[in-house]
């Protein structure tokens, strides 16, 4: 299956910089519009045969343009939602409390699952429930997947799966609103990732902190 996981378009918490990773969320800015109506061009090469999103309301607002345009109806699942922040919610994602928020998400990536968020989900469940949307997906047959999930939850899920992603590539490369994670493979075959932000993927290797290497300034998922 080819899976391309996309982020979704920018949202005002982005724009000021904290932590949202509640239910329903926020909208999408005027830029954030922009960017989601860009996306069936963006697509413009893909076959994509079904499309998922989450259960906040900007993965939704982002996929409709693209939905409307291919004819496709969202499938909604809570699974590829953002990482919940917890005791973390609405903190500022360059704070010092903010910033353990992608040093724990990255150690669920590096193989500690048994570590929990601060008042939140751990890394089995994180990474199990989006396994489980992953899964679903492609058993359906579907040959080409788009998923409008979130950022923090794409480079945290690309980095445990993916073979050829490791921890330290997933924090130094961001990944801006409306950019696409595409991988290639299944949930028994494993999956290799062919592209980040456009960029080809090799053995080696822009916001928030959902979206930007730990230590840099940026807006959240």
């Amino acid at each position: 299956m080819r899976l391309l996981l996309v982020r979704h378009g920018q949202t005002p918490s982005n724009v000021a910089g904290v932590l949202d990773t509640g239910i329903p969320g926020p909208g999408l800015t005027d830029l954030g519009e922009r960017q989601a109506a860009a996306l069936p061009e963006v697509f413009a090469d893909e076959d994509i045969e079904a499309l998922y999103v989450s259960d906040l309301v900007r993965t939704q607002l982002t996929a409709a343009p693209l939905a409307a345009a291919r004819g496709l109806t969202p499938i909604v699942r809570e699974g590829i939602r953002e990482l919940a922040a917890g005791d973390l919610e609405m903190l500022p994602g360059t704070s010092a409390r903010g910033l353990l928020y992608m040093r724990t998400a990255f150690a669920w990536s590096a193989g500690d699952t048994a570590l929990r968020m601060p008042g939140g989900e751990n890394g089995d469940e994180a990474l199990g429930r989006y396994d489980a949307v992953v899964a679903e997906a492609a058993a359906s047959g579907a040959g080409t997947v788009v998923m409008v999930s979130h950022g923090a939850a794409i480079r945290v899920w690309t980095a445990a799966r993916a073979h050829n992603v490791d921890v330290a590539f997933a924090e130094r490369h961001g990944l801006d609103n409306t950019g696409v994670v595409v991988l290639e493979g299944s949930p028994t075959d494993g999956w290799k990732a062919l592209s980040w932000a456009g960029t080809t993927v090799t053995p080696a290797g822009d916001g928030g902190p959902t979206g930007r290497p730990v230590d840099a300034d940026g807006t959240p998922a």
